[in-house]
């Protein structure tokens, strides 16, 4: 399968050249920018620009962003007005958030890109169908700018209750948004099962997010080499392998102590997980 890795192994890091050069020669060839400002700013253009003219240069391809879940630059601890979520109610903060996730996709005009990664809500988030109409308002806006700009927007399922596999369907369904899917193993995991979310995903998967856990907490551990790990990635991996063409085996990982170089770390459990 092609292979790609996103950048949220090392967002604690300033993404440099040196990172992405590190990716290539590692024998990753595709990665995902995760936009959280202490990581990538996509609001710094001077970074943009930096990295526009490194990628025009490069045979590493960038094949998505991941859409920014904070518009701080220290994971959301600056309070609960640093969430970008496209289920707030309120419509003046809801653009305010979407007008973020613009600023993101504006990258796309200077590093090209084919998709960005959108969550439906927070982890741990009730349903309420003001929230589906939020966030049915928030994409419609979002997709027509997107596609503008060449980029297609992907709905994750995430561990909450409005978008496990059954409620992004359900979604789709009844606002008739032509939308396809990043499918999230382990969050997944988490929730109703691969199995069963990758049966009900599955033609609308058009990216991955390849991470393990102990089907509790949302850990981003490596599979097969990490410890504490639950996920049967023999049977995920057949699953995975069933559509081979229609998407890539994109791993996001958390940094580590246990494993102190994350991307040659990344590169060994691509090659255990097609061993699988």
């Amino acid at each position: 399968m092609y292979h790609a890795l996103s950048t949220h192994v090392i967002a604690n890091h300033r993404l440099t050249t040196v990172w992405l050069e590190r990716i290539w020669e590692a024998g990753i060839p595709a990665v995902e920018i995760f936009c959280a400002r202490q990581h990538f700013d996509y609001q710094d253009r001077p970074q943009v620009r930096e990295l526009g003219h490194w990628f025009r240069d490069s045979e590493l391809k960038l094949f998505s962003i991941h859409s920014p879940m904070y518009n701080d630059d220290c994971w959301g601890r600056t309070g609960p007005n640093s969430v970008i979520t496209l289920t707030e109610v309120s419509k003046p903060r809801r653009q305010q958030m979407v007008d973020e996730i613009k600023c993101a996709l504006d990258v796309s005009e200077v590093v090209p890109c084919r998709y960005l990664v959108q969550h439906l809500g927070v982890t741990g988030e009730e349903y309420d169908d003001r929230k589906l109409d939020a966030a049915f308002t928030a994409l419609e806006e979002l997709s027509v700018f997107a596609r503008q700009r060449g980029v297609e927007i992907l709905l994750e399922n995430t561990p909450n209750r409005l978008s496990t596999a059954e409620r992004l369907l359900y979604f789709l369904k009844i606002t008739h948004l032509k939308l396809n899917f990043c499918f999230d193993v382990g969050h997944a995991h988490l929730s109703e099962g691969v199995e069963a979310a990758y049966s009900l995903m599955k033609s609308r998967i058009r990216s991955t997010h390849i991470h393990d856990n102990d089907g509790e907490s949302d850990g981003h551990l490596l599979p097969l080499m990490a410890s504490g790990g639950a996920v049967d990635w023999k049977t995920a991996m057949a699953l995975l392998r069933s559509r081979p063409d229609q998407y890539p085996l994109l791993l996001e990982l958390k940094e580590s102590p246990d494993f102190p170089h994350p991307i040659d770390a990344a590169a060994e459990c691509l090659r255990k997980l097609e061993e699988c």
